[in-house]
């Protein structure tokens, strides 16, 4: 009797993993060329970790953790490291005139053919994730690369350093600057801080939004280090004295990376940071951004208005950036014309006219805000209001019937209004103006692969009365290798939507206390940033330390 093989979206569905809505949406949207389990991780639907166990079942192929393997580094000559990431594949063991490998495709028949010709040995598969098999790609090469002997290698100061062994892709120092890219994309960072001490260098990581230090060198390296990143970013190697801004773009796996680069002399010399643009996995659709239903309603009602202007709020790293750019994706069609003003112009969006902030020939936010309304424009997006100045031009837009977003640092929607009537400006004018504001900050989210069901401690249970909800369980990750052990993988956004009512407008035009402004919000129903940070806890999306980590409980 043939044994015949259930399809992989019917095994998900029957196990539960993903609905059957899911499942249709990932067939209408999946690519010619893309397998249905990668559309599925893509939008979200399940983790790597879930489809691997399922086609394990399905191939009835093992699947295997390659969190601290014991992998025999003689292999490594086997397979070079460019085939191993090109294909998604590391050597694993040799036994006799078998090769075991870890694939994260065991069905690329190809790939398992030209290894097979190009080594001799019969091919044995297991799978393994996508991360885990970069991961150990770029930790065991590296090791046989040799990190030391570069480090060794490297000239003690840049005087010693000819040009060459800075710009040469064999040179160590490219080698060094390379790897550290590299290590810093497979883990997911966000930014890469280079820390001058003294009597050494600290390389660390901003994984999920907590820095990491990844590892140490020795100080002599300093100067060569920071030339070689100032050269890839069209910086000035020769000035010292000052900061300086740049930007770096290149390939990290294959994929294509904006790098934004800022330098700050310290006591002991440049602290560089860099931060690291994804371009492939950007966020240009709303209903991706974590925004719950009422949040959501209010958010498109207050973007589909005509005119108005809406503000984005939040420190930096909060994703104001990401909601400013999927708010004008929704809105940009060919019917409006939309110009933006930016310092820098981060992503590059098609259909959009994206102007770059340059102050030393006197394009400031104010100068340009100026020149764009002769333009003839119907939104206008202004990356960050800084001054009086900005604020005047952008009401004069809203109040001329233009849409204008942008950003603005402050705690919440509704500290938002009292930093404006500290700018100066007249309350009239803001209350007529201002049609939203949306505050936003970044929580971890609960690592899908290693989620255990907890119940909650009478301290939080004591939380969420105090804001008038109820906690029967709560969700915390134990700690496995798709984490690295942290419990938590991969952050969502959690939002504030004030909607400007004719109420707050009254009050604001009379000036009123900020006691009174935050009474009007919890009448209009404002869901405030630790109520839906208290929803995410509820839907086991993240963890109530972490809520209480970036808001305030009241």
């Amino acid at each position: 009797m043939v044994k015949t093989r259930k399809r992989l979206g019917d095994l998900l569905v029957e196990s539960g993993i993903i609905t059957d809505d899911q499942l249709k949406e990932a067939l209408l949207q999946q690519n010619e060329n893309q397998r249905l389990g990668d559309t599925l991780v893509q939008k979200g639907f399940i983790t790597e970790q879930q489809l691997i166990e399922v086609l394990e079942f399905q191939l009835g192929i093992p699947h295997i953790s390659l969190y601290r393997y014991p992998f025999d580094s003689k292999l490594f000559s086997i397979i070079s490291k460019e085939v191993a990431k090109r294909n998604l594949i590391i050597p694993l063991k040799k036994e006799g005139d078998k090769l075991f490998v870890a694939m994260a495709d065991p069905m690329d028949f190809y790939t398992i053919e030209d290894l097979r010709l190009a080594t001799g040995f019969h091919v044995e598969t297991a799978i393994a994730t996508k991360d885990d098999i970069l991961k150990a790609i770029n930790k065991y090469y590296d090791l046989e690369d040799g990190f030391d002997e570069i480090v060794d290698q490297i000239p003690r100061g840049i005087q010693q350093a000819e040009q060459a062994e800075i710009t040469e892709q064999d040179s160590p120092i490219v080698k060094l600057v390379n790897q550290i890219f590299t290590n810093a994309f497979v883990l997911r960072a966000s930014d890469i801080h280079i820390d001058p001490q003294e009597t050494k260098i600290v390389i660390r990581y901003r994984i999920d939004g907590l820095l990491r230090t990844d590892r140490t060198l020795p100080k002599h390296m300093q100067n060569v280090l920071t030339a070689r990143i100032k050269i890839m970013s069209n910086l000035d190697i020769t000035e010292h004295r000052i900061p300086q801004d740049g930007r770096i773009k290149t390939n990290i796996d294959f994929r294509h990376v904006d790098v934004r680069v800022s330098t700050l002399p310290t006591i002991f010399g440049e602290k560089i940071v860099l931060r690291i643009m994804d371009l492939s996995s950007k966020l240009n659709d709303l209903n991706q951004l974590g925004f719950n239903k009422k949040n959501f309603q209010r958010l498109l009602k207050i973007i589909e208005k005509p005119h108005g202007i809406i503000l984005i709020t939040g420190p930096t790293g909060s994703g104001k950036s990401s909601t400013l750019y999927a708010a004008l994706n929704h809105l940009n069609n060919e019917q409006v014309n939309v110009i933006t003003i930016e310092d820098p112009v981060e992503y590059e969006l098609e259909g959009i006219n994206q102007i770059q902030i340059n102050s030393n020939v006197g394009l400031t936010f104010a100068a340009g805000l100026r020149s764009i309304l002769r333009q003839d424009p119907n939104i206008i997006m202004v990356g960050e209001i800084r001054d009086k100045e900005t604020v005047e031009i952008a009401i004069r837009a809203s109040l001329t019937g233009h849409l204008v977003l942008s950003t603005i640092h402050t705690n919440d929607s509704l500290s938002t209004v009292t930093r404006l009537f500290d700018m100066g400006v007249e309350p009239f004018l803001i209350a007529n103006s201002v049609t939203g504001i949306v505050a936003q900050r970044l929580v971890r989210k609960v690592c899908r692969d290693c989620a255990e069901e907890h119940v909650p401690t009478e301290r939080e249970k004591e939380i969420f009365a105090k804001r008038g909800m109820e906690i029967e369980r709560v969700i915390r990750g134990r700690g496995c290798a798709s984490c690295n052990m942290t419990g938590y993988r991969g952050r969502i956004a959690i939002q504030e939507v004030l909607e400007i009512s004719d109420d707050l407008r009254k009050a604001m035009m009379n000036n009123e206390p900020f006691t009174r402004l935050r009474e009007i919000a919890i009448e209009n129903e404002t869901i405030f940033l630790i109520d839906d940070g208290l929803l995410k806890v509820q839907q086991g999306i993240t963890t109530t330390e972490e809520v209480l980590r970036i808001a305030i409980l009241e």
